[in-house]
């Protein structure tokens, strides 16, 4: 098993070679591996509550998980209170924050947001929770969170 210090280096490399503008990126294996390993790790997903309603979420350790949009449902605008949000879910700074939205699309964005509020330890979880489209536009079937067997609840 890797370490989470492991796992977090490796993030953060990516950052480098990646020219991200947060703290760096995990895959879903490791954000779950992140997750069992240090109870200070909070997933922060980012889909809209409907989102969370008709798909499902990731099953992670009880306290570590929270949803705060980052566009409203419906209309998709964007959450004008989210770093407000985020600061009610995880008022320390210094905690490590994984960012989790469908494609790794929104994440990327909520991940930015908080780095530069002084979240120093965002990162974005790549591919997302139901990741890519496949020929026939369906997700869930070439990427992601669920695509790699990782423990969800369903809608």
């Amino acid at each position: 098993m890797t370490s989470a210090k492991a796992i977090l280096d490796q993030a953060i490399q990516r950052r480098a070679s990646g020219q991200l503008a947060y703290a760096g990126a995990v895959t879903p294996e490791e954000a779950l591996a992140l997750l069992n390993a240090d109870a200070n790790v909070r997933l922060i997903d980012v889909r809209t509550r409907a989102e969370l309603d008709w798909v499902g979420r990731p099953q992670v350790p009880d306290g570590q998980y929270a949803n705060v949009e980052w566009v409203r449902y419906p209309g998709g605008v964007p959450n004008e209170h989210f770093l407000e949000q985020l600061a009610s879910q995880t008022p320390d700074k210094n905690t490590p924050l994984l960012f989790l939205c469908r494609s790794a699309a929104r994440s990327k964005a909520a991940a930015k947001v908080a780095y530069e509020a002084g979240y120093t330890l965002s990162f974005d979880i790549l591919e997302g929770f139901e990741g890519d489209k496949d020929s026939a536009g369906h997700r869930k079937h070439v990427s992601g969170w669920c695509f790699r067997g990782l423990p969800w609840l369903g809608a």
